[in-house]
């Protein structure tokens, strides 16, 4: 460690429950001048910086005088050990940087975006996957990722669910404890190949109004504990390392200035003890929110305890002067300034802090065979299908399949957004894993039938990160005749259609969810052929079904499957693997139903069925029902529910009860159920949602396999925040059901006494 003898006393602010940490962060804070406590929480975008640049940067002459805490957006192990060593031998007292990026759903091996690996609902798959991310992301000098975003929508026109864990806190929670363990371990101590963890959005940030990103945000207290809180929570309680907050207002104050939010339900209620950080210029942006200019926002934002300022300088520019003239303390400053070290100790940069920095580690275990193979097989489990009329799938390699559209040849769209570390010449196209797993004995042809879509302003609004779609100057009618001409004597046909990649994530809100109109266009056509129309569909959020749910042959969802969806999705259509992933949101008919969501309450004139009745609540021109419920996901198989069994019809609140169900292979083939467990509380003091999904299990089943599947329920499972949010469990009656749908479940009941 770098040799710092004790020369003052310590900072009045929190202890950890390492003595140790605290008394080496001590001896360091006490040699610090303000200037350089103040440099600590300065997080700058290295933009980045290329070799040799460094030296004479800006950010450079920052470092050395030690007013940067830590950098982001410079990949690269010779970058990073560049910036490191000014920072550890040019400044005064040497202290390491943190290099930071967004790590979002894999690093140069990527893996589906997070909603679809969340449609996996296979936990030890995700950790697998934020484990790799890790492995190869420390090896290029990474050792803090902005991940995983687990804000809970409702909304799909927001962009950002791609990047998202959908809609259902029980199941948000789930994932976010995965991605922290396989990003961070579970033994609370940094390996060389471990990061740390950042959970965000903090908090409700999926709640924009209107689905417009950076939108406003206003529910209430009660509904923020229920719904939108606990996957937050869940990463706190995994030992998540660092919290960053949301842009959207919580009660009227932005979150970033929010102490309610930042100390009193992050620190003091869920005993929160890591680092929070703000989202990119999330401290200037306050002042649009028209909260005060940049001295008065700096301010607010420390003393609500925000510890970082990412990109702002609002902390570099004003704090200084908001201490002289007494706005806030210097304990807030000690206390932010002694986090962000105390994160660098428990990374362990003060023992070395080019631990990160091993260019025979970035040789070597970076988009490795190992980790493509475990990348394609994750892949495959996220992909949802969604119909199979007639059997359709899986495809027979022989005869002759067409494969039309704009997302077939591409490239560059294949990882999904916010994949910013992978190498976009790596990933295969959909045409080329088609013919690669279909083999020598399939004639696969190929045209592309149109453009994303007509509107070319919207195809460049569409776009970032250099995921452009080049654009085919021929006519829409030129394309189309060249896609019906080839699917004219084909046996299949294969519509790869949806989004690009950047439709959505961050800045992606859309009005319309369907599939762009050229495209669909393109699709009518093929479905006229009479042929059988195999819709791959390309998505980061739940889209608008209706037509295509009524008209073509097959759906498979792929969402955006990373460096190996194309592998994946011939493994998939080709029947190599049994598609075995759920739906984590809900597919409205159309926008009009939005916000949709299975775990709604009732109102006091519910409609019963999807058939229109005067006096409820219905909608005159479509059903309430989805075009595809939360949960839905077909297999190549059958599976058979028997009727849900329990050990006791009645349980205390300190007992438990198990619901047992029969689940059997009637198929074909072998294949995974997700089989899923809800309960609904009948009767509260506070009114209850009709379906709270509260368990899950994969199971694997060979043809004609029965297997008993038991879910155990104990009070844990029954509570919730009531009006005065206290978690309670109230006596009464609760309904059980168990099944692969939320929408096609066995149901029973139980009392608790």
């Amino acid at each position: 460690m770098l040799g710092i003898v004790l020369l003052g006393v310590a900072c009045a602010v929190e202890k950890s429950a390492d003595p140790e940490m605290d008394r080496f962060i001590d001896n360091l804070m006490s040699r610090m001048t303000l200037e350089e406590k103040i440099g600590q929480l300065n997080l700058p975008s290295a933009g980045d910086i290329t070799t040799g640049q460094s030296q004479n940067s800006d950010v450079a002459e920052k470092i050395r005088r030690g007013e940067v805490g830590g950098m982001f957006n410079i990949k690269g192990v010779d970058k990073i050990r560049e910036v490191q060593k000014i920072a550890v031998s040019e400044s005064r007292l040497g202290i390491p940087l943190l290099f930071g990026m967004d790590v979002i759903h894999g690093y140069e091996t990527t893996f589906p975006i997070p909603l679809a690996l969340t449609a996996t609902w296979d936990m030890d798959a995700i950790e697998r996957a934020a484990r790799i991310a890790a492995i190869e992301a420390s090896a290029s000098g990474i050792c803090w990722t902005f991940s995983p975003m687990v804000d809970i929508s409702r909304d799909p026109r927001w962009g950002r669910v791609a990047e998202g864990v959908g809609e259902d806190p029980f199941l948000g929670s789930a994932v976010a404890r995965a991605f922290v363990h396989g990003y961070q371990g579970r033994d609370g101590k940094y390996a060389e190949d471990e990061i740390m963890s950042c959970v965000k959005h903090y908090a409700l940030y999926g709640a924009s109004e209107a689905g417009r990103d950076y939108n406003t945000t206003d529910m209430s207290r009660q509904r923020m504990y229920n719904e939108y809180f606990a996957p937050y929570k869940a990463a706190v309680e995994a030992g998540v390392g660092s919290v960053m907050a949301s842009f959207n207002e919580v009660d009227g104050i932005p979150a970033t200035a929010n102490r309610w939010l930042m100390t009193e339900v992050l620190r003091n209620q869920w005993g929160f003890g890591g680092l929070v950080v703000t989202d990119y210029t999330g401290i200037a942006e306050m002042i649009e929110h028209g909260i005060g200019d940049m001295q008065e926002v700096s301010a607010r934002a420390l003393q609500a305890g925000i510890d970082m300022d990412m990109v702002s300088e609002g902390f570099l520019g004003t704090l200084k002067k908001s201490l002289d003239e007494k706005r806030i303390s210097l304990q807030d400053i000690d206390r932010a300034c002694r986090r962000i070290l105390e994160a660098k100790y428990k990374l362990g940069l003060f023992d070395d802090p080019y631990r990160y920095c091993d260019s025979r580690r970035a040789a070597t275990q970076v988009y490795t065979p190992e980790h493509c193979a475990e990348a394609r097989r994750i892949a495959a489990k996220s992909f949802v299908l969604l119909k199979n009329e007639k059997n359709t799938l899986p495809l027979r390699r022989r005869g002759t399949i067409a494969v039309v559209g704009p997302l077939a040849n591409s490239r560059a769209n294949m990882p999904g957004t916010w994949s910013v570390a992978v190498d976009l010449t790596k990933p295969h196209t959909v045409l080329e894993g088609l013919r690669e797993v279909g083999g020598s004995d399939v004639d696969i042809r190929y045209a592309r039938g149109c453009n994303i879509a007509r509107d070319e302003e919207l195809e460049r609004n569409s776009t970032i990160f250099d995921r452009t779609i080049e654009r085919d100057g021929r006519s829409d009618r030129e394309m189309l005749e060249e896609a019906l001409k080839i699917s004219s004597d084909a046996d299949v046909i294969i519509a790869v259609l949806g989004e690009p990649s950047e439709m959505s994530g961050e800045c992606s809100s859309r009005s319309d969810i369907g599939i762009p109109d050229v495209q669909r266009e393109l699709l009518e056509a093929l479905v006229a052929t009479g042929k059988p129309v195999v819709l791959v569909l390309f998505a980061g959020r739940p889209m608008t079904l209706e037509w295509e749910d009524e008209h073509v042959t097959s759906i498979l969802n792929v969402w955006f499957g990373g460096t190996q969806a194309a592998e994946a999705i011939g493994d998939v259509l080709f029947g190599d693997v049994n598609p075995s992933g759920k739906l984590p949101s809900t597919f409205p008919r159309n926008v009009g139903q939005i916000p949709l969501f299975y775990n709604h309450k009732n109102t006091g004139r519910p409609l019963k069925g999807d058939k229109f009745e005067k006096f409820r609540s219905a909608y005159l021109d479509v059903p309430n029902t989805p075009v595809y419920a939360f949960g839905h996901g077909l297999s190549y198989t059958t599976f058979r529910y028997g009727d849900v069994r329990l050990s006791a019809s009645e349980m205390g609140v300190d007992g438990s009860i198990t619901a047992t169900v029969r689940l059997t292979n009637d198929g074909p083939c072998a294949g995974e159920e997700v089989v899923q467990l809800y309960i609904r509380d009948i009767q509260g003091s506070s009114t209850r949602p009709v379906q709270e999904l509260k368990g899950f299990q994969r199971v694997s089943l060979k043809p004609g396999e029965s297997r008993d599947v038991n879910f155990t329920i104990d009070a844990s499972l029954l509570k919730f925040y009531n009006y005065d949010l206290d978690y309670v469990c109230e006596p009464g009656e609760f309904d059980i059901m168990i099944g692969g749908a939320s929408d096609r479940v066995k149901q029973t009941r139980f009392r608790l006494n």
